[in-house]
């Protein structure tokens, strides 16, 4: 058995929900979105998970206004506040734009998070593809360079959270200003919120892009990545490694969390049933427009069985919505030549291009146990579907499976969020 241990996360998205008739008439309290999450973030603390995890964006699709109360879309750091003065153990990811969000503002919360939570705070910094509309700025400039500002934004974090330390609270002239002046921000600090004795906030990133991955190599603790298969998980993790190494970092010190897409049920024939009503609102139709998003291929009405080469694919550097997401599907497509009715099926094309485990939780358990022991990654971030059972089934049984194996601890031996993810 491996001595190393997965490191779980729980993804705050009810991603077992699909409308209003997914919704059920539920318990009252679930009406709530502050009451939903923290129900959602205790069940996962009692299975000991290292931490919860809320995605975000700052904008407004128009199918998001349909969905329940409980699923309105509040600010993550301000949601995870409240339910860090509710739990005890876990950590509390949020998410933060640097495309949007000065840095000095986005430290300063963060900060505030970490001792509200006794040192469990954590941030995913993301730059963003879309939302510009909502800041009075151009369109989203081009990947490489919303990457060079989230780096600089992740050094001004990182500096500002220094700046302050704990023991200025007794020391007079303690703080020190960072004087940062670079190509896209300019912070005089220091910050006004102390150091906390649990050391700075775990940074995340979640881009596999080629800067993607430079960026998340040079400064994150943690990368929250979409690898479909394990070969691409593996060669994932690998390059990250290698990546981070050439930056002069620790290898060990990179976790790679891919996000597992998993579809529980008591037997195969019902998680397969689950996995198809979760994805049958998406029409042929839909899915071959999801293809041009994703990849700017258009397939016309070419027939299920036509196979899809690379001699088909548009050039590398065509537009594309997520380059992370296109480099996936043209990564299959290259590989494997699928039929069309093979690429519609994938989950680049009826997901967001994560990892997908169906079955029993034997059939999951092994899976997992699969690509970790193949080095495909560190542990992973759960977004259970199908149903609420899948949800149950995840935390009751499959986490105290893998904490028979021996891939998971039994109880939490820290109280901070790097203690869980054993960071130094």
């Amino acid at each position: 058995m491996s001595r190393r241990q997965l490191h779980i996360g729980l993804s705050l998205t009810p991603t077992w929900m699909r409308g209003a008739a997914a919704w059920g008439p539920g318990a009252p309290e679930d009406r709530d979105p502050v009451a939903f999450h923290l129900r959602l973030a205790r069940a996962a603390e009692r299975a000991c998970l290292d931490f919860v995890f809320k995605p975000d964006t700052l904008a407004m699709p128009p199918a998001r206004a349909a969905m329940p109360r409980a699923l309105a879309g509040l600010d993550p750091t301000l949601l995870l506040a409240a339910l860090a003065r509710e739990t005890e153990a876990i950590g509390l990811v949020t998410t933060l734009s640097s495309s949007f969000v000065p840095p000095y503002l986005a430290a300063r919360q963060i900060q505030s998070l970490q001792w509200l939570s006794g040192g469990r705070a954590g941030v995913n910094i993301v730059t963003s593809i879309e939302g510009a509309e909502n800041f009075g700025a151009d369109p989203m400039p081009p990947p490489d360079l919303r990457y060079r500002k989230a780096a600089e934004f992740a050094q001004v974090l990182k500096a500002l959270w220094k700046s302050y330390p704990a023991q200025a609270l007794d020391e007079a002239g303690a703080c020190a200003p960072i004087d940062h002046r670079g190509e896209f921000f300019e912070v005089g600090g220091p910050l006004n919120v102390p150091t906390h004795e649990a050391g700075p906030p775990a940074l995340f990133q979640a881009g596999a892009s080629e800067t993607g991955r430079d960026f998340a190599a040079s400064v994150a603790d943690a990368t929250f990545a979409a690898t479909p298969d394990r070969e691409a998980g593996l060669a994932l993790r690998t390059d990250l490694r290698r990546r981070a190494a050439a930056h002069g970092r620790d290898p060990d010190s990179v976790r790679v969390l891919p996000g597992l897409y998993v579809f529980l049920a008591r037997t195969r024939e019902q998680a397969f049933a689950e996995h198809r009503r979760a994805h049958a609102h998406l029409t042929e139709d839909a899915r071959r427009a999801a293809v041009r998003t994703v990849l700017g291929l258009d397939l016309g009405a070419l027939p299920a069985e036509t196979r899809i080469g690379p001699e088909m694919l548009p050039p590398d550097d065509a537009p594309v919505r997520s380059r992370t997401h296109a480099d996936l599907l043209r990564r299959y497509i290259v590989v494997h030549r699928p039929r069309v009715d093979e690429l519609l099926a994938r989950p680049e094309v009826v997901g967001s291009a994560h990892w997908v485990s169906v079955g029993t939780v034997d059939d999951v358990l092994r899976d997992v146990f699969d690509w970790f022991e193949a080095g495909a990654l560190d542990g992973f971030i759960a977004l259970p579907g199908g149903s609420e059972g899948s949800l149950h089934l995840f935390l009751e049984e499959l986490i105290p499976a893998l904490t028979a194996a021996g891939l998971f601890r039994r109880t939490y031996d820290g109280t901070t969020l790097r203690q869980h993810l054993r960071l130094g």
